[in-house]
């Protein structure tokens, strides 16, 4: 009997093959909510601006942990920054890959190039719920950064700090595996990530998304807000 894997050939491969909705994550209390794909197959636009923006501002190379259709590694390199995808998920990789963006089929928990070296790296679209155990993810996040480096990430617009079990809905009504996930807003981020080594730098709402940058610090020193 084959086994379907949440994310890897479950409705959300599909859809990123196509470009096409809708698509809706359901977690196991039954509710609901569309999942934005038609925006993260298209080029980057609205609030990705400001990600795009910061990353610039690093002027260091970027790691897209869940790159997706990979918008904001195609978006960074005709930047000039720097910019490697990951993602569980073949089509998504596929997909990065023919926008001419960099991407390997990689876990975040997986061995990845230049740990400890990045100058940043983006958990956009809600990535902070992969694993649906923010703590070990931003440990994560902090691990892959160089000191100073910038891990910016998309949060909830409203305070929230839960995870779940959640599948993947497509058009169809076909349902994918249960997988675990979180939901977090920017106290909560911000709260978990001192733990794991990272400081909150900024916080910013942009076109009705919210996002958090967190700073990597040594074990002495000050942070810096970003300018």
């Amino acid at each position: 009997m084959t086994r379907t894997a949440a994310w890897v050939d479950d409705p959300f491969a599909e859809a990123v093959r196509t470009g096409r909705g809708p698509l809706w994550l359901r977690r196991g209390d039954g509710v609901r909510s569309r999942l934005d794909i038609e925006r993260w197959c298209a080029p980057a636009a609205g609030a990705d601006h400001g990600l795009l923006l910061r990353c610039v501002r690093l002027a260091a190379p970027v790691l897209d942990l869940g790159c997706g259709p990979g918008r904001l590694v195609a978006a960074l390199l005709a930047l000039g920054v720097p910019a490697l995808g990951i993602d569980i998920t073949g089509a998504a990789v596929a997909r990065t890959r023919g926008l001419g963006g960099a991407a390997l089929s990689r876990s975040v928990f997986d061995r990845l190039p230049a740990e400890g070296r990045w100058g940043g790296a983006l958990l956009a679209d809600g990535n902070v719920g992969i694993g649906g155990d923010p703590d070990a993810l931003l440990r994560r996040g902090a691990e892959l950064l160089a000191t100073g480096g910038l891990l910016l990430v998309e949060v909830e617009p409203q305070e929230i700090d839960q995870r779940c079990t959640a599948r993947v809905e497509g058009p169809d009504g076909r349902i994918g595996p249960p997988f675990a996930w979180a939901r977090l807003g920017a106290e909560a981020t911000a709260r978990r990530a001192r733990a794991a080594g990272l400081a909150e730098a900024e916080l910013w709402t942009s076109h009705g998304r919210r996002f958090v940058a967190l700073r990597k610090v040594s074990k002495v020193g000050k942070v810096h807000p970003i300018g």
